[in-house]
């Protein structure tokens, strides 16, 4: 994997120091995409800087989005001229941003984006996620053209689930990249 970049995408309020995203980050040297405003997350602005980033290197992208970095993958994949630079994208637990119980933060993620994606995308999902219940996650997965990964009942996928640095993920990660 080491010709393509591997792209970081947290959801809101980022990824914390004990999050797989953090230790992958620290592991690998994959890159996390920091964005401006991590506890107001602007869609527009997120879509942005995931182009800004993309644009900074030629080499192909595999982009491992948690949570509402998987809504950002879908709405920058729907609008961005750039989405041939991704090889391909590992959506982990995509929450459910047009469900009532959702923070007024999220708001501005409705309607969640649903066309296919143009690259070969991995979607895992958590049958106990306390942010999108199973069949809502898997019917926007099916949506995005994406394989599914049920991961059983591991909450949110995060770091409040075990996961430490989540060897299962980066498996499906390297079966992405070799795609």
């Amino acid at each position: 994997m080491k010709s393509e970049r591997v792209l970081l995408l947290p959801g809101w309020q980022n990824s914390g120091p004990d999050h797989w995203q953090s230790r992958w980050e620290r592991l690998h040297g994959d890159e996390r995409v920091e964005q401006h405003d991590w506890d107001w997350p602007r869609r527009g602005d997120w879509m942005a800087r995931l182009d800004e980033v993309l644009l900074q290197d030629d080499a192909p992208a595999v982009l491992v989005a948690h949570s509402l970095g998987c809504q950002l993958v879908a709405s920058w994949a729907e609008h961005s001229k750039h989405t041939a630079r991704v090889k391909g994208a590992l959506l982990v637990a995509p929450p459910d941003t047009e469900h009532e119980a959702m923070p007024p933060q999220l708001h501005n993620w409705r309607p969640i984006r649903r066309p296919r994606l143009p690259f070969p995308s991995i979607t895992v999902i958590s049958s106990d996620d306390p942010y999108g219940a199973a069949e809502r996650t898997l019917q926007m997965a099916q949506d995005w053209g994406s394989q599914v990964v049920m991961a059983g009942p591991r909450g949110h996928l995060n770091a409040e689930s075990g996961l430490g640095d989540w060897s299962e993920g980066r498996q499906l990660l390297e079966e992405l990249a070799r795609r």
